[in-house]
């Protein structure tokens, strides 16, 4: 914590033009909740705000898609987010939406004094118009052709087919998405902020004050530092959004990403009236976390009006995380290709943890990963009930069983090596998951409380106090060994409760129910402690923590994936007629059948694969597995623990040193209990030999592949 006093803690406003998904989730909410509800177990001085963005483009072209007006379209989607929020146990202070009068006033107060400095660029500039509904048009108002794939609905600022970024300029048949008249260019004035007059002073803060920034985080910043910075205009031409506050800009609002991270500003304002204690003081820590696609606005216009304006705290970090796929493509809201938090908590009523834990387990924290149907399932069967809900129940009715429902005494006279290292385990497994979540490693947190509960599972496997007891009779010492045995789950069980409650609030509440004990013991001074549970306490008869995912449920929901699915409008790419030979009678897969070749793919299949040269610099091998070898694998940004299947063929102090050519955003996968983070791509040979696959001569770690 350093010397800071109180944190505040903001996550991206999502736009109130529809539901949120599970990659809003994956993003940013979730491990903002995380960091949050850690924060307060340690008893510090925390706020956590947010709030719907509901006003720009986005909102406008949903109210004319549903036939309403803007404003029943934010009312009845913030609703629906909000409610999303709670019941996932997004733990805001505060979720408020910037149609408020706050943030309104807040906003053009802050416009007001960037402009009384004259720090406003005024320019006329010429945009796009369209005479029949009179009105100027944002680039998303236009769609036309799109130049790189001929998608003859490609929006002016972006064609979601082929994800081409594009202006209006570009656009092939440009036409208006209001009245679908061809639009024409209209002199108009708008205010533009200098970005390039902070550019020394951005790269003073971030390149070289911010190192410990995330590497995607860090390194898009200093790509557009590098590329140079150009004004920016603040404002639009819409009857939608926040008033310019000057006499001589009637139809002009303000521009959404400059009012939008004021909202952070108002909606702090409206929680408390000390507000300026956390934007105002520099022993404020303030922590943004968002989505990859909103690193610019945070890390640098966002600084840069904070700057200007003068008196604000600055973000001390902005952990971004990258995209949540959904079973191999990425999420589109218009072709429907998402899971929504809503429809999920419907579906799955009771199960909101097990969603958190897949999210957090599985998130792309450094790279877009991938979210199946399949990998939740296994994710709850095999990880939360089969490791960590199964330790909590064992050992639950074996003290109920043998304990008489009580917590047994511990007798450290006849404490053996096995006991004390469990108890070691316990004591560690606390500075691990705070270390990691200071710095913002969620996902490698919550794997350390998992393999707590893999510990215990495996101490109590090998104790066997269900044996013991068969010796009861003979043995006087053999009650003692079962106190001791069970005391110490029980122990882990309370501190697993309190390392758990950050990622999985419902679980740890649970488990309090189980305990008999109040939140209070949930602080995280608490845990590491072996002393948790009073001897003699009477607890209650365990709960099924998780239940299993069935088969069905899982088909279910892949069917209603696929079946929501809209297709976009597929044309062809020549108007020329198909010419096909006999010959093309042969499919494909036979084709492919033939020469040993697997199924003809396409470039987009391709280029999905994200191939980077890396070097081993160590390599064991794993315990009880005869062919995996647990490589670290330098990429250059970061070091990568990947499990391999080529222990029969190479010596693991053979292959130190060895350039190698990985998959790199391949999905995490556990393997033996470790999580694997990418493939070695390798040759065979005619007699079965694995050959690694590097380059001629020497390339750094983290180059690409293509």
């Amino acid at each position: 914590m350093s010397d800071y006093k109180r944190i505040l803690v903001t996550a991206a406003l999502p736009y109130a033009n529809g539901p949120v998904h599970i990659g809003h989730l994956a993003g940013c909410y979730l491990p903002a909740d995380i960091y949050v509800r850690y924060q307060r177990a340690q008893k510090r001085d925390v706020k956590f705000v947010g709030g719907s963005d509901e006003h720009g483009v986005p909102i406008t072209i949903r109210a004319m898609k549903e036939g309403i007006t803007p404003q029943q379209v934010v009312d009845k989607y913030h609703a629906i987010i909000k409610e999303s929020m709670e019941q996932m146990g997004i733990s805001f202070d505060i979720y408020s939406r910037t149609s408020n009068k706050v943030h309104h006033e807040t906003s053009q107060d802050f416009f007001k004094n960037l402009y009384d400095k004259n720090l406003f660029e005024e320019k006329v500039t010429e945009q796009f118009y369209d005479e029949k509904a009179k009105t100027f048009l944002a680039d998303r108002y236009i769609t036309g052709t799109c130049p790189v794939c001929a998608n003859p609905n490609a929006y002016g600022d972006q064609c979601e087919k082929c994800g081409s970024s594009l202006s209006p300029e570009q656009l092939i048949n440009p036409r208006s998405t209001l009245s679908d008249a061809v639009p024409v260019k209209k002199e108009t004035k708008h205010w533009y902020f200098p970005l390039q007059h902070y550019e020394a002073w951005l790269k003073e803060w971030i390149i070289d004050g911010h190192k410990e920034w995330k590497n995607n985080v860090y390194g898009q910043c200093k790509s557009w530092l590098d590329n140079g910075l150009q004004s920016r205009a603040m404002t639009r031409d819409s009857s939608w959004g926040i008033k310019v506050p000057l006499p001589d800009a009637e139809g002009k609002v303000l521009y959404v990403w400059f009012d939008a991270p004021i909202g952070y500003i108002s909606a702090t304002k409206e929680l408390t009236e000390n507000w300026a204690d956390y934007w105002c003081k520099d022993d404020t820590k303030l922590v943004h976390f968002i989505g990859k696609d909103n690193i610019v606005f945070h890390c640098i216009i966002f600084p840069a009006m904070l700057k200007a304006h003068g008196n604000f705290v600055l973000p001390d970090n902005v952990p971004a995380n990258e995209f949540l796929n959904i079973e191999g493509d990425k999420v589109s809201t218009s072709r429907n290709w998402a899971v929504w938090v809503h429809e999920y908590i419907k579906d799955f009523p009771g199960c909101e943890d097990v969603l958190r834990y897949v999210l957090c387990s599985n998130a792309p924290e450094t790279k877009d990963n991938d979210f199946t149907w399949k990998g939740f399932q296994d994710a709850n069967n095999s990880e939360l009930a089969s490791i960590f809900g199964n330790f909590v129940n064992r050992t639950f009715v074996l003290m109920h069983k043998l304990c008489g429902g009580k917590v047994p005494k511990l007798y450290e006279e006849m404490m053996d090596d096995k006991d004390r290292q469990i108890i070691a385990d316990i004591k560690a497994a606390k500075e691990k998951v705070e270390n990691l979540i200071e710095q913002y490693k969620f996902r490698d947190a919550l794997f350390e409380v998992i393999d707590l509960s893999r510990k215990g599972n495996k101490y109590m496997q090998e104790k066997e106090p269900w044996i013991v007891a068969k010796s009861l009779a003979e043995n006087a010492d053999a009650q003692k060994s079962i106190d001791n045995c069970l005391h110490i789950c029980l122990q882990l069980t309370a501190n697993l409760a309190i390392l758990i409650n950050p990622f999985l609030p419902n679980t740890a509440k649970k488990m309090l129910g189980m305990m008999k004990v109040v939140d209070k013991m949930l602080e995280w001074q608490n845990a590491g402690s072996i002393n948790l549970l009073s001897v003699g306490y009477s607890l209650r008869a365990p709960e099924i923590l998780f239940r299993k995912i069935e088969d069905s449920e899982i088909t279910t929901q892949i069917e209603k994936l696929k079946s929501g699915l809209v297709k976009p409008v597929q044309e062809p790419t020549s108007d020329k007629p198909q010419v096909t030979s006999d010959n093309s009678q042969e499919t494909t897969e036979e084709k492919a059948v033939a020469s040993n070749v697997k199924p003809e793919i396409v470039y987009d299949d391709f280029a999905k694969l994200d191939l980077k040269v890396g070097k081993i610099v160590a390599a064991e091998k794993v315990e009880k597995a005869d062919k995996l070898l647990k490589l670290s694998v330098d990429l250059g940004f970061e070091t990568r623990t990947i499990v391999s299947g080529i222990a029969l063929h190479f010596k693991p102090e053979d292959i130190v040193g060895k350039q190698v050519v990985i998959v790199a955003n391949l999905a995490p996968r556990k393997m033996r209990g470790i999580e694997s983070n990418g493939m070695i791509l390798m040759a065979e040979d005619a007699g079965g030999k694995l050959h690694f696959i590097n380059p001629e001569q020497d390339i750094n770690p983290g180059a690409g592949v293509s």
